[in-house]
């Protein structure tokens, strides 16, 4: 009885049975002597897509022909009767007008991507810094985004003449309700009214539709243009180095919001005057020591800095240049005002990588500890 509840712990299956081998085919992507690359360069958990588009066509059903009844109200009808009928030929132009914005956005959407697609590949490959083939595909995505931003302008002027179309289906519409109080009119002027009134309302909804779809488009494109543009500066600063960051810091998708386990630093002032911060029992995020003229900390920050975002989206950033306390006055002079650009270089960098410069605090402040010039970063 024991050996049959214990597991087995040969592997073997417990009955003694063999077990059946079922052979699974490769996929496609095994099969390749290439890799595969996640779209646009990134991982697949940071999809970059442009938004979906709306998909719904507005097309006015038409008015319904009356003959004329010789009365007042009659004439009234037919007179609402070629006031709809324009307003609907004009929604019709404009129904048209809005697939063509469509088609535009669409196909400038997909270039832009396919560009970036190709300039990422490079990077995730290994390229030369400044590589100029990946500079001038950059300069054809930069083109396609103010296409893009060109389509959405003409987006923005449609959804005006809508409105002015909604405001006259809905003056059309009391129009038409307020006639029925007229005197002097016939049981034909009241079911001409009638089939009147459900066309003007089933314009009025058509046209509702029509600029709640036009102002969400809007709203996506705008959202996902002004991402665009700085994922688009980030990838310059890579395009310069020569290698991959990711996606601009400004825009990443936060899926989580912990808190950080480190509290934050306190800012303090020094007897002199600067800003400085005292570094005593902190632990930084990212410490660039600077013992070398060409230091590459660009990756390594970018990393450290996304991590800190993810688990704290609303953090911010103390930016602190370390000065050695140790030399003659005229050395640290000098060490004090190559601190203080390279720190300006750290926060440039930062810049690029899309970190807005309103979430990071600039101080120095001097370290007996410190061998070197040394940029320190923490988390507040």
């Amino acid at each position: 009885m024991s050996d049959s509840l214990w597991p087995s712990l040969t592997g073997d299956d417990p009955s003694g049975e063999t077990p059946e081998k079922i052979a699974i085919a490769a996929a496609p992507s095994e099969g390749s002597a290439q890799p595969t690359l996640s779209p646009y360069g990134q991982p697949s958990s940071l999809p970059n897509q442009p938004p979906q588009l709306g998909t719904g066509s507005f097309e006015a059903p038409g008015v319904t022909p009356f003959s004329t009844t010789g009365t007042f109200v009659g004439q009234k009808t037919q007179q609402m009767r070629g006031e709809l009928q324009q307003l609907q030929l004009r929604l019709n132009a404009r129904n048209r007008q809005l697939q063509q914005i469509r088609v535009s956005t669409t196909q400038n959407s997909q270039r832009y991507h396919g560009t970036m697609a190709a300039i990422n590949t490079r990077l995730q490959l290994g390229t030369t810094p400044g590589n100029p083939v990946l500079i001038n595909q950059w300069n054809q995505a930069q083109a396609e985004l103010d296409r893009i931003a060109i389509d959405i302008a003409a987006m923005n002027s449609l959804a005006n003449e809508v409105a002015a179309d909604s405001s006259m289906s809905a003056f059309l519409l009391e129009s038409a309700r307020a006639t029925y109080g007229l005197s002097g009119a016939i049981d034909e002027d009241h079911r001409q009214l009638a089939i009147l009134e459900d066309e003007t309302n089933r314009t009025v909804v058509l046209i509702d539709r029509l600029l709640n779809e036009l102002s969400e488009d809007v709203s996506r494109q705008t959202t996902y243009l002004s991402n665009e543009r700085g994922n688009l500066t980030t990838l310059s600063l890579a395009i310069k180095n020569g290698e991959i960051y990711g996606q601009s810091l400004a825009n990443r998708a936060y899926l989580s919001a912990a808190p950080m386990a480190s509290q934050a630093p306190a800012l303090s002032s020094s007897a002199a005057g600067r800003s400085s911060f005292a570094i005593e029992n902190r632990r930084p995020l990212v410490v660039i020591r600077f013992d070398r003229p060409d230091v590459a900390y660009e990756q390594a920050l970018y990393n450290a800095v996304s991590r800190a975002l993810q688990q704290r989206p609303e953090a911010q950033f103390n930016l602190v240049a370390v000065v050695p306390a140790q030399g003659s006055a005229a050395s640290n002079a000098q060490n004090q005002t190559a601190a203080s650009r390279q720190a300006q270089r750290v926060l440039r960098t930062l810049t690029d990588m899309g970190l807005p410069p309103s979430r990071v605090a600039l101080s120095s402040t001097t370290s007996p500890a410190a061998a070197t010039n040394e940029v320190h970063i923490y988390v507040r």
